[in-house]
C-alpha cells in the first residue's frame, strides 16, 4: 500500500542523460535527467532536481550520456497488415548490396521446412543496392533452388524463382491478370520470373498458404519489439487497400489481453471497390469517433476513402471522375456528420485540388475545422492548394517514398521537379500542420530514421541529392513533426510527442545523439531503452542496469 511520503517519489528516475523533451525550445543546456510517476512524466530537469523525487523504492536508471527524445510516432504506416505475417518475411531495408541480401534468402532456405516461402515483400529499392539492381530469377534459383521465393521491390517490380513459379500454378501459358503482366523472354515467350503490377502481385501472395491466427498474433508482438528496438512508440495506421474488419483480429487480441505495448491508431478504410460509401458507413455507424483508450483507438476514416479518387504514386495519367467525386463528397459529409476525422492518398496536385473542392463544400454546410481532416503525402501540392487547406484546419501526413522513388518521379514529372517534392518550404509558409511517417512496410522502409534523414538531407538512397534547401528541414523540425506532428492527427498533442510534466511517459534513449551525429549516420541510429507508459518495452542493456 502507498503511503503519503510514497505519493510524492517518483517511480523511475533517469538521470546523467541529454534530455530532449519537445515543445518550445528553452535556451540554455539541455535537461539531464527525468522522472516517471506512473504513467507519465512526473518532471524534467538536472540531475539534482531529479534526484530529490527518488524515494526507497524508485528505480534509478543511469543513461550514460545518452541522448533521450521523446518516444517517435510513425504518422503513416500499414501496421496492421504487415503485423500479420513480419514473422515469416525477410526484409532488405538497409541492405547495402544484392550479395549480402542473397545470402539472406540462402540462411533461410537451410532452415525453411520442405517448400516453405521464402519471401521479401517491399520496404527496399534496387537503388539501395551497390550494384543498383534487383536479383534475378537465376540468382533466386542458385541461393533456393527448393523453395518458393517471391522477392517485391516495392511496389514497381517482383521477382520470382521457378519453385514461386510452379507452386503458384504459372507457366508460360498463363495470361496476364488483371491490373498485372508478366513478363516473357522476346525471344523464347518464356517467363522471366518478373512480374508487374498489383494484379500480378496479389494473384502469387494470394498462392502463399495464410498464416494461422494464433501465428499471426505472435507475429504482431514481434512486429512491435522490433519497432521499439528504433524508438517508436506509437503508429497511426493508414488502413489500405483490402482491409476489412477480419484483418485487425491479430492486434485486436493483443489489446485485448493486455498485451499492446504500442499505442495504435487506426485509420479505417474501404475494403472493396464499389462499396466504399456504404463500408465506411458501416464502421461509422456502430463505432463512435475516438472509440478505444490510451493504447488503442480508431482515429478515423482513411486513408483508401474512394478507389477511384486514390492517385498511386502518381506516376501515371490520373483524373477524379465527377463520379467519383460525388461519392467522396458523400463520405465525407457523413464524417463530418458523424464527427470522424479524414485522411486521404493523395500525390498529384489535380488529385488534391478536386479533393478540397469536395472538402470545402462540406465545410460550407459542417465545419471541418475542429476535425483535422488531413492528406497524405501530397508531393506535388501547390500553394494555392496549401492555403485552401490552411484554411480548412487541415493536416499534411509526409512520408519517405521519395527516398527511394526520386528518380522514377522525377522521369514522370519532369527535369527539376524534385527540387521541391514535397515542397517542405511551403508548406511550413502555409502554416499547415505536418505529421511524418514512413508509410512501410511495402511501399517504404519501416525505419523511421531514414525517414528522418531524408527530410534533412533531401537524398535518396542513390545518393543524389535533388530536393532544394529550402524544402528541407532541421532536425528539430523533422522530429517534431515525427512526435508532436503525429500526436497531432489524433487530437493527443497534449498527452503526447513531448516529455513536458503530465505528458504520457513514452521515450527513447538513442544509440547515437541524433542533433550532433553526422548527417550520413542518422538513418543507423537505434534505439537502446524505450518506454512506453513508463514501462520499459525495449532494453539492449546499453544503458546501467536499474538500481532502486
Amino acid at each position: 500500500m502507498s503511503t503519503s511520503a510514497d505519493s510524492a517519489h517518483a517511480d523511475r528516475i533517469f538521470l546523467n542523460g541529454l534530455i530532449r523533451p519537445g515543445g518550445a525550445r528553452r535556451p540554455g543546456p539541455d535537461p539531464t535527467a527525468l522522472a516517471v510517476r506512473g504513467v507519465r512524466i512526473m518532471a524534467c530537469g538536472s540531475d539534482e532536481d531529479i534526484r530529490a523525487l527518488a524515494g526507497d523504492r524508485t528505480t534509478v536508471v543511469d543513461l550514460q550520456g545518452r541522448r533521450v527524445v521523446p518516444g517517435l510516432i510513425d504518422g503513416h504506416m500499414h501496421a496492421v497488415r504487415a503485423g500479420a505475417t513480419w514473422a515469416s518475411e525477410l526484409r532488405w531495408t538497409d541492405l547495402p548490396d544484392l550479395a549480402t541480401a542473397l545470402s539472406l534468402i540462402r540462411t533461410a532456405a537451410d532452415t525453411a521446412r520442405p517448400g516453405e516461402w521464402i519471401r521479401v515483400v517491399g520496404g527496399w529499392h534496387p537503388s539501395q543496392f551497390a550494384e543498383a539492381r534487383e536479383p534475378d530469377r537465376a540468382e533466386l534459383d542458385a541461393v533456393a533452388p527448393d523453395h518458393p521465393v517471391y522477392v517485391q521491390a516495392l511496389y514497381e517490380v517482383a521477382i520470382l524463382n521457378s519453385s514461386a513459379l510452379r507452386a503458384a500454378g504459372i507457366d508460360a501459358t498463363t495470361p496476364d491478370p488483371p491490373g498485372g503482366r508478366l513478363e516473357r523472354d522476346p525471344a523464347t515467350g518464356q517467363l522471366t520470373g518478373r512480374v508487374f503490377g498489383m494484379g500480378a502481385f496479389n494473384r502469387i501472395l494470394d498462392a502463399i498458404p495464410p498464416v494461422a491466427p494464433d501465428q499471426e498474433r505472435r507475429s504482431t508482438a514481434a512486429m512491435f519489439a522490433d519497432l521499439h528496438a528504433l524508438g517508436l512508440t506509437g503508429i497511426v495506421d493508414a488502413g489500405g487497400f483490402a482491409m476489412p474488419p477480419e484483418r485487425y483480429a491479430p492486434l485486436f487480441a493483443l489489446w485485448r489481453d493486455g498485451s499492446l505495448s504500442m499505442r495504435m491508431r487506426l485509420f479505417l478504410s474501404a475494403a472493396d471497390r464499389g462499396k466504399e460509401y456504404e463500408q465506411l458507413a458501416e464502421w461509422m455507424r456502430h463505432t463512435p469517433p475516438g472509440f478505444g483508450d490510451p493504447m488503442l483507438r480508431f482515429a478515423g476514416i482513411g486513408e483508401v476513402v474512394h478507389y477511384d479518387c486514390h492517385d498511386f504514386e502518381g506516376l501515371e495519367q490520373f483524373a477524379i471522375s465527377d463520379a467519383a467525386s460525388d461519392e467522396l463528397y458523400r463520405i465525407s459529409h457523413r464524417a463530418a456528420e458523424h464527427g470522424w476525422s479524414m485522411n486521404i492518398h493523395a500525390v498529384l496536385d489535380e488529385s488534391i485540388d478536386r479533393i478540397l473542392t469536395c472538402w470545402e463544400s462540406v465545410d460550407a454546410l459542417l465545419p471541418l475545422r475542429d476535425l483535422r481532416f488531413s492528406l497524405s503525402h501530397a508531393d506535388r501540392i501547390s500553394p494555392r492548394n496549401l492555403r485552401r487547406l490552411s484554411a480548412l484546419g487541415g493536416g499534411i501526413v509526409l512520408d519517405d517514398h521519395q527516398v527511394f522513388k526520386a528518380d522514377l518521379s522525377e522521369q514522370a514529372w519532369g527535369h527539376g521537379s524534385m527540387t521541391a517534392a514535397p515542397p517542405l518550404g511551403d508548406m511550413a509558409a502555409a502554416g499547415v500542420p505536418l505529421a511524418a511517417g514512413t508509410d512501410a512496410t511495402r511501399a517504404s522502409s519501416h525505419n523511421p530514421w531514414l525517414s528522418l534523414w531524408w527530410l534533412i538531407s533531401g537524398h535518396s538512397v542513390d545518393g543524389v541529392a535533388r530536393r532544394a534547401e529550402r524544402h528541407r528541414m532541421s532536425r528539430e523540425r523533422a522530429l517534431e513533426c515525427y512526435t508532436a506532428g503525429s500526436a497531432w492527427l489524433t487530437f493527443e498533442e497534449t498527452d503526447r510527442g513531448h516529455l513536458a510534466p503530465g505528458a504520457h511517459a513514452d521515450f527513447a534513449v538513442l544509440s547515437e545523439d541524433y542533433f550532433t551525429v553526422p548527417e550520413e549516420r542518422i538513418p543507423a541510429i537505434r534505439s537502446e531503452l524505450t518506454v512506453v507508459g513508463g514501462e520499459v518495452v525495449h532494453d539492449s542493456h546499453a544503458c546501467s542496469q536499474p538500481t532502486k
